[in-house]
């Protein structure tokens, strides 16, 4: 698909702390994807966080709603929290949310979906990695156009993004302009200006993280539920800014 000359690469930054979404703004990302939980892929952040970190930053921010891990087939209590989280999002003036649900056969579950789009306006939705799951990838996309999501966040159905080139490359040609198609999942500034190239996408996901050390000076070593502390690494964030707007 040819991009317009004029328009420019966007990155988008999985931030699992403030702290990432500090740097994010810092170093010229566009967007945050705040989410919690970053061993279990993301869950959903808290209100606390959702309202300190849009205080703090005006890059847009895009909460994920995702009450756990595992999978993205729901309960009705499930469903419940999710639109709650959502009207949240709203109320603390997020411009959007990340989200995605699957049926018991793996399919979008196109209704609660496409209610959740309609809860969600005026902001914006992005369909989360619930796009790699999908037995048809080109019918779900269809599907997303259609209850109006602006942007897919997948890695091709492929464990990276590189891996999953040539099918993002596919996606890319098929969306024509009408959804936004935004590679993620394993981008570093070593493979950016190749995936750009590779894909035409225009917009890119990364997390870029690192664990960082425990400053505090005494620790029980009998006690190993400390987890860690992951924040994004300023230094690549800014590399690939640099290789994307060059």
């Amino acid at each position: 698909m040819e991009q317009d000359p004029q328009s420019k690469p966007v990155l988008e930054v999985c931030a699992f702390t403030i702290q990432t979404c500090l740097i994010a703004e810092r170093v010229g990302a566009a967007r945050v994807e705040l989410c919690d939980n970053p061993i279990e892929g993301g869950t959903t952040p808290s209100y606390g966080a959702i309202r300190r970190v849009r205080e703090r930053i005006s890059i847009q921010l895009y909460p994920i709603i995702r009450p756990r891990a595992l999978n993205y087939l729901y309960d009705e209590d499930e469903w419940a929290i999710m639109q709650e989280d959502v009207r949240i999002c709203r109320e603390l003036g997020c411009d959007g949310i990340s989200v995605g649900m699957q049926l018991r056969n793996g399919e979008l579950d196109t209704d609660r979906m496409k209610r959740l789009v309609e809860l969600a306006y005026p902001m914006g939705v992005t369909c989360n990695r619930i796009f790699d799951n999908v037995p048809d990838p080109f019918r779900t996309l269809e599907q997303l156009i259609d209850m109006g999501c602006e942007r897919v966040l997948t890695s091709g159905q492929a464990a990276s993004a590189p891996e999953g080139a040539d099918l993002l490359a596919k996606l890319v040609e098929a969306a024509a302009g009408r959804i936004i198609i935004m590679p993620g999942a394993g981008v570093k500034s070593g493979n950016i200006a190749e995936l750009r190239k590779q894909t035409g996408a225009m917009e890119f996901h990364t997390s870029a993280r690192k664990a960082m050390p425990n400053l505090v000076e005494h620790a029980n070593p009998a006690i190993l539920d400390s987890g860690n502390f992951f924040v994004a690494d300023e230094e690549e964030l800014s590399r690939i800014i640099a290789l994307l707007h060059a």
